[in-house]
């Protein structure tokens, strides 16, 4: 049947929802620790639905995720704008501002920002912006770098989501980028490919240059298993071993999009000891880094 002008739009699919019953980990987390990698959403009255998004949200919002954290026993953590809200980035701002230190944020911005907005946003507690390439979502790779430019004196960083198999030559690549970069999820890595793939070689070579970061979360977008993720363990082992120092760790909750079974974030949290045996090292992860890249205080 042909659409006319009458026709309400398509909306995209809802999300399904996160599990709400936390477990709780199988270890205490260390005073500080840090969830690197999360999203919330804002109700759309009040701050508006990107009409080019390709999903919908779960209705899950901040309450949701800080009683998580609760659980969890996480004191901190940093919030990524979705591309739900597109450059919007209003409920972010408005959740730091509301959080008394304990959240940052992590915003999209367009090649058009201005600078008093880049300032307004760096006043409020963003402390960088992120380019999804694998969506395609935000400024992508050229137009990011200039945009880092731009913000280096801000001590921004930049955040990529991408698939590291598509950049074996990573590091040269960002070798003379302005600011320093984060690495979403591992870089995505190909599990079938190995530790010894170029992309990820590229990525451990990048991070022990001191140049860039990489979040140990996300096992399931890239894993072919269901959890504990057996066959992403090597990859985190080998990042711990290559850089601890250039670590963070995130629950990428509420777990967008995921077509496979809805992990728990307790389960999650309790996979980290599996990753990083060494309590030392995982202070590092949870607690240390973080506080040097987002500053914590």
């Amino acid at each position: 049947m042909s659409s006319t002008a009458t026709d309400k739009p398509i909306e995209p699919p809802v999300c399904a929802g996160p599990d709400l019953n936390t477990k709780k980990p199988n270890f205490t987390l260390p005073p500080g620790a840090t969830d690197c990698h999360a999203h919330v959403f804002g109700p759309s009255a009040k701050y508006g639905y990107a009409p080019d998004r390709f999903y919908s949200p779960p209705q899950v919002f901040l309450q949701d995720y800080l009683n998580m954290l609760a659980v969890l026993g996480i004191e901190r953590a940093v919030l990524v704008q979705s591309m739900i809200h597109g450059t919007n980035n209003g409920v972010i701002v408005d959740a730091i501002a509301e959080s008394q230190g304990r959240l940052r944020g992590v915003a999209l911005i367009g090649e058009n920002v201005t600078d008093a907005e880049l300032e307004r946003l760096a006043a409020s507690g963003i402390r960088g912006f992120r380019a999804n390439l694998v969506a395609g979502i935000g400024v992508q790779f050229a137009a990011a770098k200039k945009l880092a430019e731009r913000v280096k004196e801000l001590g921004w960083h930049l955040q990529y989501l991408l698939d590291i198999e598509n950049f074996p030559d990573l590091d040269r690549v960002l070798a003379d980028f302005p600011v320093e970069v984060v690495i979403d999820h591992m870089g995505r890595p190909d599990t079938r490919r190995g530790v010894n793939a170029p992309g990820f070689q590229a990525l451990i070579r990048l991070l022990r240059s001191g140049r860039g970061w990489s979040k140990l979360s996300a096992p399931y977008r890239t894993s072919t298993g269901a959890f504990p993720y057996t066959d992403i363990t090597p990859f985190a082992h080998a990042l711990v071993a290559a850089a601890p120092e250039r670590l963070l760790w995130g629950t990428d909750w509420p777990h967008v999009t995921l077509d496979s079974p809805m992990p728990n974030d307790g389960d999650l949290c309790s996979q980290l000891a599996v990753w990083v045996p060494d309590a030392r090292t995982r202070k590092q992860i949870l607690v240390d880094n973080p506080q040097r890249l987002y500053g914590f205080r």
